[in-house]
């Protein structure tokens, strides 16, 4: 006598490639998340732990380790600073000037910057940093 198998057709959706394009996606957005620049002169910036990362209508001075000023990536001559700033802050005075300066720059260029912003009746002032590196 003959027995017949029977057989049952598996009707369903295979979950290996569902998997696959997760993974990819995932992989995608987290690496195009590590990608934020900040816009302007490369600057090697001193490290903090309190670091954090604004990017809203704010004005970027930027001192490169030679002593050279970038007003939003333009590169302006130090005596110039107070009248462009003070153009600048007309458009909204509640503005945040951030000195972006490099590590290596003199301690004296960002005071005579600081200063300059003072000047131009900026009331806001904050200093950039890099994220600690908690492998330090």
């Amino acid at each position: 006598m003959k027995l017949k198998r029977i057989t049952q057709k598996r009707i369903g959706l295979e979950i290996a490639p569902l998997v696959d394009v997760v993974f990819l996606l995932l992989i995608f957005f987290l690496i195009s998340s590590s990608f934020v620049m900040q816009p302007g002169i490369k600057v090697k910036l001193p490290q903090a732990s309190t670091s954090e990362l604004s990017e809203k209508k704010n004005i970027f001075i930027t001192i490169d380790k030679t002593g050279l000023i970038y007003l939003n990536g333009k590169k302006i001559d130090a005596h110039m600073l107070v009248t462009d700033l003070k153009g600048l802050i007309a458009e909204g005075k509640d503005r945040l000037v951030i000195i972006k300066a490099d590590e290596e720059t003199l301690h004296g260029q960002v005071v005579r910057v600081m200063d300059s912003a003072k000047q131009a009746n900026i009331q806001r002032i904050a200093i950039a940093t890099s994220p600690k590196d908690s492998r330090q």
